[in-house]
C-alpha cells in the first residue's frame, strides 16, 4: 500500500529530525521544533494540529515537578537525604555496603528530581568520600589486605551514573522519558495508567537492577581491602554541618508530601473501592498528575522559605529544563503524525518482516526493550523514547502482539543506555571526573545494558499477564 503524499513527507522530515538527533548538530530542543516546523510549512498538517503537544497536560507536568526539585534541590532535601542514608549503622565503612548505599541513595533521590542533578549531587560526595578514604589508605600502610585498590573509585562513581538513570523508572516523573512514554501510551492506546500503577511496576524493576547493579560493579572493581577507614568521619561531619531544618526545607517537603499524596490518593482509594467508583473517577478527572503537580509547585510560592523570602523565588523557578518541554512538544507531535498519516503502521508492517515465524509475545517485547536500549547509546533517552515508543506500538499492533506491553517495555528500557559517555548526562559527568576509563564503563555498561533488556522484558511480560 503506497504512502500518502504526507506520509511521504513526513517520514522524510522524521530521518531529518533522527540524523539531527543522533549527531546533535543542532540542540535536541531545536531539532524538536525544526521538526513539527517543518511539518506545517510541507503540509503534513495545519499548525493547530501540529502545535497541540506543546499545551498536553503532561506539559504542566513537567513544569510543576521541575518546580518542585528546584526547591528540593534549592534547600538541600538531597543532600540532606543523602547523607542520612550513609550515616546508617548498617552501611558501616565496608566496601560493598558503601557502594551499596551510595547506590540506592542515587536511585531513590533520582526517583523524584533530574537524574543529571542527582548524579552532580552524589558525585560531589562521593568525591568527598573517596579523598577520605585514600587518605586514610596511605596512612593505614599498604601491607596485605591493606592497599585500596584505584578501581574500586571507578566502580563507585560508575554505580552513581548507572543507579541514577535506574532509579528515574520508579516514578512516573522521576525522568522526562517515563512521562512522554505515557502520553503515547494514553493518546495512542487510550489507557491512562496512574502513578500506583507505574510504581508498581517501576519500584521492583529499580530493586532489581540496582542490586544487580552493585553486585556487578563490586565484583568488577573491588576494593582490594575489607573496611575503608574515614567514611564515617566524612558523613558524620557533613550531617553536622547540614545543621537543624530549616523553615525551607519544612515547607518544600510539605509541597512534596502534598503533591505526592495527591499523585498516589486515586491509587489507594481504587484499591480499597474499586477502579470504577465514583470517587476515583471524580479524583482522576479533577485532580490528574499535572494539576497535582501544580498545587505542589504554586505551594512553594506560598509557604515561607526563610527571612524574608517564598520557600521557592520566580528567578528560581525559571531555572528549571525548558528544553525538555520544547522536546517533548516536538517529538510527541511527531509520533502522533506518524499515526494520523499512516507512516507509523507501514514502518511497523515493515518491522514485522524481521521477527522469526510464529513470534510470540516475549519476542515482541524483547525487541521493542532492545531498539529502546540501543537507540538510547547513541542519542538522548528522551530523543530515544520519541523515536521508539510508537514504532513498538505499530510493531505490536502489526504482529498481533500487546501493543501495550510493548509500548512500557520500550518507556522503560529507553532510560538504560549504560555503555558510552554521550549516553546519558549521568555518564558524562561521572567520565567527566577523569576517574572513569571509557573501557571500564563499555565493560560494564554492555553487561548492564544486556540485564536490562531481559529483566525490563521479563518484568512488562509478568505486569501483562497480570492484567
Amino acid at each position: 500500500m503506497p504512502l500518502s503524499p504526507e506520509a511521504t513527507a513526513l517520514a522524510a522530515i522524521l530521518g531529518v529530525v533522527v540524523v539531527l538527533w543522533v549527531t546533535e548538530a543542532l540542540p535536541l530542543p531545536v531539532t524538536a521544533l525544526v521538526g513539527a516546523v517543518a511539518c506545517v510549512v510541507a503540509g503534513v498538517a495545519p499548525a493547530e494540529e501540529v502545535f497541540r503537544p506543546f499545551a498536553d497536560p503532561v506539559v504542566f507536568l513537567f513544569i510543576g515537578s521541575f518546580m518542585l526539585a528546584e526547591a528540593i534541590r534549592v534547600h538541600g532535601l538531597d543532600r540532606r537525604l543523602a547523607y542520612a542514608v550513609l550515616a546508617l549503622p548498617w552501611v558501616g565503612e565496608r566496601p560493598r555496603r558503601v557502594m551499596a548505599a551510595v547506590a540506592f541513595v542515587s536511585a531513590l533521590v533520582s526517583a523524584f528530581i533530574s537524574n543529571t542533578a542527582t548524579t552532580a549531587m552524589m558525585v560531589a560526595i562521593v568525591g568527598g568520600m573517596l579523598v577520605a578514604i585514600e587518605e586514610a589508605a596511605a596512612r593505614h600502610g599498604t601491607g596485605p589486605g591493606r592497599r585500596l585498590e584505584p578501581a574500586f573509585a571507578t566502580g563507585l562513581l560508575l554505580c552513581v551514573a548507572f543507579a541514577a538513570s535506574i532509579g528515574g523508572l520508579a516514578t512516573p516523573i522521576g525522568t522526562p522519558p517515563n512521562v512522554i512514554g505515557l502520553a503515547f501510551i494514553r493518546d495512542t492506546l487510550g489507557v491512562d495508567l496512574s502513578f500506583a500503577a507505574w510504581c508498581s511496576m517501576g519500584v521492583p524493576l529499580v530493586v532489581v537492577l540496582t542490586t544487580v547493579t552493585v553486585l556487578l560493579l563490586s565484583w568488577l572493581f573491588p576494593a582490594g581491602v575489607v573496611c575503608l577507614p574515614g567514611v564515617a568521619d566524612v558523613v558524620a561531619r557533613e550531617r553536622r554541618a547540614l545543621g537543624a531544618w530549616t523553615t525551607g526545607q519544612r515547607s518544600t517537603a510539605t509541597a512534596f508530601a502534598i503533591t505526592v499524596s495527591l499523585w498516589m490518593l486515586p491509587g489507594m482509594v481504587a484499591l480499597v473501592a474499586g477502579q470504577r467508583h465514583p470517587v476515583v473517577v471524580a479524583l482522576a478527572a479533577r485532580c490528574p498528575e499535572g494539576v497535582a503537580a501544580l498545587v505542589g509547585a504554586l505551594l512553594l510560592f506560598i509557604l515561607p522559605g526563610g527571612p524574608g523570602r517564598r520557600a521557592l523565588s520566580w528567578p528560581e523557578a525559571v531555572r528549571i529544563d525548558w528544553g525538555i518541554i520544547l522536546l517533548y512538544g516536538g517529538g510527541m507531535a511527531l509520533g502522533k503524525l506518524s499515526f494520523a498519516t499512516g507512516l507509523a503502521d507501514a514502518i511497523g508492517r515493515g518491522l514485522t518482516g524481521w521477527l522469526p515465524p510464529g513470534s510470540g509475545g516475549a519476542a515482541l517485547v524483547a525487541a521493542a526493550a532492545l531498539m529502546a536500549v540501543l537507540t538510547s547509546e547513541f542519542t538522548s533517552n528522551t530523543a530515544s523514547v520519541n523515536m521508539v515508543v510508537p514504532v513498538a506500538i505499530t510493531l505490536a499492533r502489526s504482529a498481533g502482539g500487546d501493543a501495550l506491553t510493548a509500548a512500557l517495555a520500550a518507556t522503560f528500557a529507553a532510560s538504560l543506555g549504560f555503555m558510552l559517555p554521550v549516553s546519558t548526562p549521568c555518564n558524562a559527568i561521572v567520565y567527566g571526573t577523569g576517574r572513569v576509563p571509557l573501557r571500564s564503563m563499555l565493560a560494564a555498561g554492555a553487561v548492564l545494558d544486556l540485564v536490562g533488556v531481559a529483566t525490563v522484558t521479563c518484568a512488562m511480560l509478568v505486569a501483562g499477564g497480570g492484567r
